[in-house]
């Protein structure tokens, strides 16, 4: 990827029956998580791990979004099933998974497909992106985001 990604301007649907995209959140830090799939293990145990530190995010202005090709209706769900108090977007279509690169060969029971791979962006109040993790590791992860998110001016 040339460049940085950007707190874009595509709409997309989202849980809770709304349409966002990431330049409305412009003005405060935030965390965009990107994971491969809804209800599966790894997605679930991070998606808690913002859950459960939502308020230590909040308490540093940070708003956190996920991002993953499920649609609105599983978004919803899920979001439902483990009381996620922040957005799930639906970027069925790939769009703003390839704006930020994530799409990538995975080898699935000895087949390769094309997925998410498991990313994270930290982008400051004024939309600029501050830190990237990519080919996350679920354990720890929310906590050095936390931390990076703590750090900012």
């Amino acid at each position: 990827m040339s460049q940085d990604p950007k707190l874009s301007s595509t709409k997309l649907p989202a849980s809770g029956d709304r349409t966002l995209k990431l330049s409305d959140f412009k003005g405060k830090p935030l965390v965009v998580y990107f994971y491969p799939r809804d209800n599966t293990p790894g997605c679930t145990k991070q998606g808690q791990g913002f859950r459960d530190l939502y308020d230590e995010f909040q308490a540093e202005n940070c708003e956190i979004v996920g991002v993953s090709r499920d649609t609105a209706a599983s978004h919803d769900k899920f979001a439902a099933k483990h009381e996620f108090p922040f957005p799930l977007l639906a970027d069925t279509d790939e769009a703003l998974c390839r704006e930020f690169d994530v799409i990538k060969e995975k080898n699935m029971y000895g087949k390769k497909v094309m997925g998410i791979e498991r990313s994270t962006f930290l982008f400051d109040a004024k939309g600029k992106l501050v830190k990237a993790w990519r080919k996350v590791r679920v354990p720890g992860h929310v906590e050095e985001v936390l931390e990076a998110a703590r750090a900012l001016d």
